[in-house]
């Protein structure tokens, strides 16, 4: 069996969908389980509702309106009769996001953010799945909350493997295709869970390694994995070939086009990953597997934007030792604030940080008890793999260096 992963850029619109059908019937659709994501932007549109939510605001209803509409659209431009069932197998998932608004009574926000924030890739999959079936290609749609059981840690939840194992290995393979849910599944009580940002990569892994793939091709915009961004890096270049460890190197450090979960379940069982383009699908794209790490071997540019430099200092000038460091860490832990870089002197220890779930102010508050803190918003982490005096040059142009740290392979550096 092959997973594909599709994400949201490639279902963006009836134009999205109906290219996921011509991309199948180029490379093929038999044997394959298709992971796909929601469409567009519809999980930021589904974070303004959980906003509007929280903040009991008069926009909640219009702000789920706008996703309605919009999805209805694409339903539109993609079938002719309205009373295809597709309308109301669709109407039916919102009709069940509205009830949970105004049932729901818990106050805890991931549980009600990984309740309120599935429903994208739900109705996704039901129009993409309904699509090909219209447009001939038989498939069966699976709720992936069945399949992929998690503990209840909402918005980052932990896969349960055993579990998962026991429940993908009864999938039926005499279907040919499936269409299932990236980024979410389910706890033991059956609410649902989600994987973190980026997940539905990570979802196609579980599959992959439970099913024992032959392959993973992630389909999107790009050629495959490139050097750098080209939205920040002039003459990007793309890679032929990664080597798993490299591929966890550039996750790591923050590379966005592989998921940092990813690689480690196909690693394992050595199951290759391809990247391709779902806009010219017949190219070749960039392989993960066991081999060379880099081919061509260049410098990897990566750039993390939104962080948070941190730097600590005793209040009374005292050294900053291993007792400090480790409650430090703990209190990074216990407000899942992501460490990118760490750079310590005897009387001070600075770290780059991401502050994915808006916890800092917290953390400021409860560090400020027992240090001196300083802090600079909106910095960016620049990491270079195999770099060069060339290449460091490139990143330090025309910029403010707040930190630089260096390595044998790899080159990182804080700038305003």
């Amino acid at each position: 069996m092959e997973i594909f992963k599709f994400g949201g850029a490639s279902v963006k619109d009836a134009a999205g969908v109906k290219n996921v059908l011509e991309v199948l019937k180029t490379v093929g659709h038999e044997n394959v389980l298709l992971v796909i994501s929601a469409m567009g932007k519809t999980t930021n549109a589904l974070e303004i509702v959980i906003k509007n939510y929280f903040d009991k605001s008069n926009e909640l209803y219009a702000s789920l309106q706008d996703i309605r509409k919009y999805h209805n659209q694409i339903l539109l431009d993609l079938f002719d009769d309205e009373e295809h069932e597709v309308f109301f197998d669709v109407n039916a998932h919102f009709d069940d996001l509205e009830y949970f608004v105004r049932s729901n009574k818990s106050p805890n926000y991931p549980f009600v953010y990984d309740q309120i924030i599935s429903i994208g890739e739900l109705v996704s999959t039901t129009i993409v799945s309904h699509y090909l079936n219209f447009a001939g290609i038989s498939n069966q749609w699976l709720d992936v909350r069945q399949y992929i059981k998690t503990d209840n840690n909402y918005r980052d939840a932990n896969v349960d493997w055993d579990h998962s194992q026991k429940l993908i290995s009864k999938i039926n393979r005499k279907k040919s295709l499936f269409v299932t849910q990236g980024f979410i599944g389910s706890d033991e009580n059956n609410f649902t869970t989600t994987l973190g940002r980026e997940g539905s990569d990570y979802t196609a892994a579980i599959f992959a390694y439970c099913l024992g793939a032959e392959s993973v091709t992630i389909w999107k915009d790009v050629p495959g994995v490139l050097n750098a961004d080209p939205r920040y890096f002039e003459n990007a270049v793309l890679l032929n070939q990664i080597s798993y460890r490299e591929a966890i190197e550039l996750a790591f450090y923050g590379a966005s086009v592989i998921h940092p979960k990813t690689l480690q379940p196909l690693q394992k069982k050595e199951i290759p990953l391809f990247v391709k383009s779902f806009i010219n699908p017949t190219l070749p794209g960039t392989k993960v597997s066991k081999g060379v790490d880099l081919e061509p071997k260049t410098s990897c540019f990566i750039v993390k934007k939104n962080q948070i430099l941190i730097s600590l200092s005793s209040i009374d000038f005292s050294f900053i030792m291993e007792e400090n460091i480790s409650e430090i860490f703990a209190l990074f832990h216990k407000y899942k604030i992501k460490v990118s870089l760490i750079q310590n002197s005897a009387i001070s220890f600075s770290v780059c940080v991401e502050d994915k779930f808006e916890k800092f102010n917290e953390l400021k508050t409860i560090l400020s008890k027992k240090f001196k803190v300083s802090y600079n918003e909106n910095v960016s982490l620049y990491t270079i793999r195999h770099f060069d005096a060339i290449s460091a040059e490139v990143v330090e142009k025309d910029k403010t260096v707040l930190v630089k740290q260096i390595s044998r392979e790899t080159l990182q550096i804080v700038t305003q």
